[in-house]
């Protein structure tokens, strides 16, 4: 169905993460750990949907996913961007969203969250 960037430091959430999307019918083209290769992928292959992790380390001087959605959609501002989160972290989750991410899931993310969340998108 759609193309997605996951982004997430933990490799284990990654690897999670593309199995729920995958089960979804959806094509994972790319796995980034960080918001500067968030950046640059989604760039170079442009996916329909980017699942965006908010709390990652600092590199190359983009500190967090919430700075990685800023130059995403500063490159593409209809950019669909679905942030993930753990709980505790609403204020990050509202911050992202009126800086355009269109939608978030809460963590531990399963398959009805995600298409939840994709189906909000309205594509």
């Amino acid at each position: 169905m759609y193309d997605i960037l996951i982004v997430d430091d933990a490799n284990i959430m990654r690897k999670t993460l593309k199995q729920l999307y995958t089960e979804l019918g959806h094509n994972v083209v790319a796995e980034a750990s960080n918001g500067f290769e968030a950046i640059e992928l989604y760039k170079e292959i442009k996916p329909t949907i980017v699942s965006l992790d908010i709390t990652m380390p600092a590199v190359n001087g983009i500190h967090d996913g919430i700075e990685a959605l800023e130059y995403i959609l500063k490159y593409d501002p209809e950019a669909n961007v679905i942030m993930l989160t753990s709980h505790g972290e609403q204020k990050l989750v509202m911050d992202a969203i009126l800086k355009g991410a269109k939608g978030y899931v809460l963590k531990p993310a399963d398959k009805h969250k995600i298409q939840e969340a994709i189906e909000k998108l309205k594509l």
